[in-house]
């Protein structure tokens, strides 16, 4: 966004006035006690004590990153303490961009199952989502020198430990508080840790085409996808240095988009392949919401056939949706047609020619 003129500095100044969440000390220490209940944490009493009483000097002084270091050399202020885990991150997204860019590397796909449905907890049964990332699996596994990584999403509800944390919403702050990749996790003194995008945002970087299958929840997408597309905030736009903002200081941030903020799309370019399936409604609204989103970040749709929405089991029972869907062999072949399409795509577009495919597909594979 183009900066206002004549700001004055009272202008910046960040507006204030909800309600404190922070919490007293016992009820700090209630909360923190009430994770462990079963029978054999009860001769372990003393320790747990010892333990709330650690994790609540943490909250008390506001402990977000107790591990730090120099930020060093390349960075607006080399003697800021930045996060160990951040700098992790950044190199794990380096690491993911020089994949990325070499010419000589193979076709890179990710492919992403938006479900949150598995059989390995309470729904007990695996999501359709799932088994048509693994039809789009098996059409690329045969495809020359293609590198396939699949994101289940679903092992948020099944997977102890595995946490996507809500966007904080920086970037509407100013854009320069919100850090490439994101520095507002983990916090330790707020408990708020495992969170799974830092293994994320190097999948997106590496990948040249992704592939987004997901189902319908109350005509938008599911909880776990959302969680991810909100915190991938800042790989559009977002700042790759903390420094520069002496981590979030809302002031300096307002003062820095102010001056001119570059707006850097650090995904850019990359091919995307969206395909959605619902039971009665919101397939469509879904399937374009998701295509909006991504071309806003400036990827780059595959092809018409690369982007599906789709009923299975319109109006029929949930108890024989996979019936259903077994027997819809035409969606089926719609999910390898959008796989090839994305594979040649990317294809097409590595070797300096198109940058969408399908349009020129044999009639047999657009039925």
């Amino acid at each position: 966004m183009s900066p206002t003129k004549f700001v004055s500095a009272s202008d910046l100044e960040p507006r204030k006035g909800s309600p404190s969440p922070r919490l007293s000390e016992d009820e700090f220490k209630r909360r923190f006690l009430n994770q462990f209940q079963g029978p054999a944490y009860g001769q372990l009493q003393v320790e747990l004590w010892k333990l709330a009483s650690a994790a609540w000097d943490a909250y008390a002084h506001s402990r977000k990153s107790p591990k730090t270091r120099k930020a060093g050399p390349g960075f607006a202020d080399p003697s800021y303490d930045l996060a160990v885990d951040w700098l992790a991150a950044r190199e794990a997204v380096g690491n993911a961009q020089q994949r990325h860019d070499d010419p000589n590397g193979p076709v890179r796909l990710l492919l992403i199952n938006g479900s949150s449905r598995s059989e390995h907890t309470c729904p007990g049964e695996v999501s359709k989502s799932y088994r048509l990332m693994e039809t789009a699996k098996a059409v690329l596994e045969l495809q020359p020198r293609a590198n396939i990584e699949m994101l289940d999403l679903s092992r948020l509800a099944s997977e102890y430990g595995r946490q996507i944390h809500p966007c904080k919403a920086c970037f509407s702050t100013a854009a320069a508080l919100c850090h490439w990749p994101c520095s507002c996790y983990p916090n330790y003194s707020l408990g708020q840790i495992h969170d799974w995008m830092n293994d994320i945002y190097p999948m997106w970087v590496e990948a040249h085409g992704v592939m987004i299958i997901t189902p319908v929840h109350w005509y938008q997408t599911s909880s776990p996808l959302k969680l991810m597309m909100d915190r991938l905030v800042c790989a559009d736009g977002g700042n790759p240095d903390p420094t520069s903002t002496h981590g979030k200081h809302a002031k300096e941030a307002k003062e820095l988009e102010m001056k001119g903020w570059a707006y850097p799309r650090h995904l850019a370019g990359r091919l995307f392949s969206v395909i959605v399936h619902g039971d009665t409604e919101g397939a469509e609204n879904v399937r374009r919401s998701l295509a909006d989103w991504l071309k806003s970040m400036e990827l780059v749709p595959a092809g018409p056939l690369a982007e599906i929405d789709r009923y299975i089991g319109y109006w029929e029972p949930y108890a024989t949706s996979h019936v259903a869907y077994e027997k819809d062999q035409a969606i089926q072949e719609e999910v390898r047609n959008a796989a090839r399409t994305l594979y040649e795509a990317v294809a097409a577009k590595r070797q300096g020619h198109q940058i969408s495919a399908g349009a020129d597909l044999p009639q047999s594979r657009q039925k």
